[in-house]
């Protein structure tokens, strides 16, 4: 499994080729537990969006379960960083 510094995760190219699912889903669950990064649920969110976009049923589910905990604006500003991240890669 690759590591990544989170800190330029947003910036960085992930990589020759283009990211799996899987790798996404990883950096959703590297946000939404609290053991290698601060957990910040809205860059969770935003990962696990992107891993389902990409078609992981288990980011699906993730994605829906960290909802649950967050306010309408933190999931706006979530759906807001998938987009973006999406337009600059």
């Amino acid at each position: 499994m690759a590591r990544f510094d989170m800190a330029e995760v947003d910036s960085a190219s992930l990589g020759q080729g283009t990211p799996s699912a899987d790798m996404f889903y990883q950096l959703g669950i590297q946000y939404a537990v609290v053991n290698t990064v601060p957990a910040d649920l809205v860059a969770a969110h935003k990962w696990f969006n992107i891993a389902a976009m990409k078609g992981n049923a288990e980011a699906m589910r993730l994605r829906q379960e960290i909802a649950e905990s967050m306010s309408p604006a933190e999931i706006a500003a979530a759906q807001r960083a998938a987009r973006a991240w999406l337009t600059s890669h």
